[in-house]
């Protein structure tokens, strides 16, 4: 059953998504460039908005979708979209974030990785013409603990590569986790607080909340290990910045990876310039097979609703 409406797409995605929406019977206008200010005067002619992570759907625009019914936004989270704007004026607000788990997972283990065995220091130094094995002994993750915070999609798909790769795992999420993902990998539950004592290597999987801001701040980080490492691909408001530089200079945390952060692009310099931090321009989802899947799932939600079937 083919549909109608206008749909415009404020940000860069995969063209499967774009042809779906098409060959339904959408009519589709691709500005993965607009600024705040022309999507604010042209987004009353939308019956469909697409965004990523760049657009931010504020109130101001949502009040300017006269005739707006869904908001989608073609990734994981939905700390860009005024969700409750939305929802006063009746708009669906959909997401997918089902398609990133892969690629996130995979970016996670590489970090770990990469931190464990000083990959990029050895890199630069090797191009540099220095040898400098025997400054470069790391550790296995093989035996070591994973602490996973927030244990849904993307906590999960990390915890069974984790488990692949022979380590044990620690999880903690203020909403239930699925007992047969528990009973699948051996995952020991537990509060946030012991979950940091414990942990070797903590992966950090929360959505941008009040409750989530600088939920790593001085007191958390001070109660991990100084031979742990924390990795961060959620948001950057999760971890406080500065905590963060002070606890990785003084030598009480061994290092962190970062693929989000605070302000972004990063502004915090000093924490990019340690030596122990690995950093990666939010590049989570950034394989052309979640962009794909992304897109796709999106293009098909929007094409549902739009039939009154979901």
């Amino acid at each position: 059953m083919q549909v109608s409406g206008n749909v415009l797409v404020c940000d860069s995605i995969d063209q499967v998504g774009i042809d779906s929406m098409k060959h339904a019977g959408l009519t589709v206008h691709y500005k993965p460039d607009i600024r705040p200010v022309e999507l604010v005067s042209s987004v009353k002619d939308y019956d469909v908005l697409v965004v990523r992570s760049r657009t931010k759907v504020t109130r101001e625009v949502v009040d300017a979708a006269v005739q707006a019914k869904i908001i989608a936004r073609v990734g994981v989270g939905l700390d860009n979209v005024d969700v409750k704007a939305a929802e006063t004026k009746n708009i669906r607000v959909i997401n997918a974030p089902e398609a990133a788990s892969i690629a996130v997972g995979e970016l996670v283990i590489g970090l770990m990785i990469s931190l464990a065995r000083s990959i990029p220091k050895a890199d630069a130094e090797t191009k540099r013409g220095n040898w400098i094995k025997k400054d470069l002994m790391g550790t296995q993750l093989s035996g070591k603990y994973l602490g996973v915070v927030g244990v849904g999609n993307i906590g999960r798909n990390i915890g069974r590569m984790a488990k692949a790769l022979r380590m044990n795992l620690i999880g903690y999420d203020p909403y239930p986790i699925n007992r047969e993902f528990i009973s699948e990998t051996g995952m020991i539950i537990t509060d946030l607080n012991t979950l940091l004592e414990s942990a070797d290597f903590v992966t950090c999987h929360v959505p941008a909340t009040p409750e989530t801001k600088h939920m790593f701040n001085s007191e958390r980080l001070a109660k991990m290990k100084p031979t742990a490492y924390l990795i961060n691909t959620s948001r950057g408001e999760v971890i406080d910045e500065n905590a963060l530089y002070e606890v990785l200079k003084s030598g009480k945390l061994a290092g962190a990876a970062l693929d989000v952060f605070e302000a972004e692009p990063p502004t915090n310099k000093q924490l990019m310039n340690l030596t122990n931090v690995v950093c990666t321009p939010h590049i989570g989802a950034q394989t052309k097979e979640a962009q794909e899947l992304a897109s796709r799932v999106i293009a098909e939600k929007i094409i549902q609703i739009l039939r009154g079937v979901i």
